[in-house]
């Protein structure tokens, strides 16, 4: 299956790709799964869409909240049953 990829251009950083695994909504908010890795094990991101009405592009931050990233990589599991998130 061929990942669709996605590039992210962190301020004042060189830009960094990633595939994305999946997406999903919860409570009218988009989240992204994504990885290094086409194949096999790599680090996984969840990400949250900050993007507002007026923004010409996604904006896109790392879901940090212990609370919302267990909730979500748990949605996400339910989704991609072939993917286990163990926190580091």
């Amino acid at each position: 299956m061929k990942l669709e990829k996605v590039t992210f251009c962190p301020d004042k950083d060189e830009p960094v790709e990633f595939y994305v695994l999946e997406q999903t909504r919860i409570s009218g908010v988009n989240y992204i799964l994504v990885t290094d890795f086409e194949e096999g094990d790599g680090e996984a991101l969840i990400l949250k869409d900050m993007s507002g009405d007026e923004d010409a592009e996604a904006v896109y931050a790392i879901v940090d909240d212990e609370t919302e990233l267990e909730a979500v990589s748990g949605v996400f599991e339910d989704l991609l049953e072939d993917v286990k998130f163990v926190q580091e």
